[in-house]
């Protein structure tokens, strides 16, 4: 008789977790914190659980391909306005290889996509050259110049 009532006690703790993620969400993640801290996986909200860490992957990623863009776009300003060159775009090329240095190191496993995120962010970086620069969007190659390695040289800069 008391194996339905957990049953049935288990099932509501885990409606009670789900409604919670959609109303508190910082209450919680603290809750299933301690859920797994205790080793009541039986309590946890495994579902929603499993979908944040997927979250967090893919947050690590998106921050590649922003930090990647942001490199991007002041490499072609550097490359194509020569005249305009600043020391704060000089900073912010320094700036965003060391955080990507960094952000490398802290997630090695995304080595092997930056190829492919290269790829999908030098467009918007083109665009926001042109944005930038004023200068159309033909002047600009139409796939990226340089290699990751390249940009990330502390040496590299790109003449125009």
């Amino acid at each position: 008789m008391n194996a339905p009532r957990r049953a049935d006690k288990s099932a509501e703790g885990k409606m009670a977790a789900s409604r919670l993620y959609d109303q508190d969400f910082y209450a919680w993640a603290n809750e299933q914190a301690a859920l797994l801290r205790a080793g009541k996986l039986g309590e946890a909200d495994i579902e929603h659980i499993a979908e944040e860490i997927e979250s967090l992957g893919k947050t690590e990623k998106r921050e590649l391909a922003s930090r990647l863009k942001v490199l991007i776009l002041h490499l072609l300003k550097w490359r194509h306005q020569p005249f305009k060159r600043t020391p704060s775009w000089e900073v912010s090329i320094k700036i965003q290889r060391h955080e990507l240095v960094e952000h490398l190191v802290d997630n090695p496993s995304l080595k092997p996509v930056i190829a492919s995120v290269l790829q999908k962010v030098y467009p918007d970086a083109v665009l926001g050259a042109v944005l930038e620069t004023g200068f159309p969007e033909s002047i600009f190659p139409e796939t990226c110049p340089w290699t990751f390695e390249e940009m990330m040289a502390e040496d590299f800069w790109p003449e125009g």
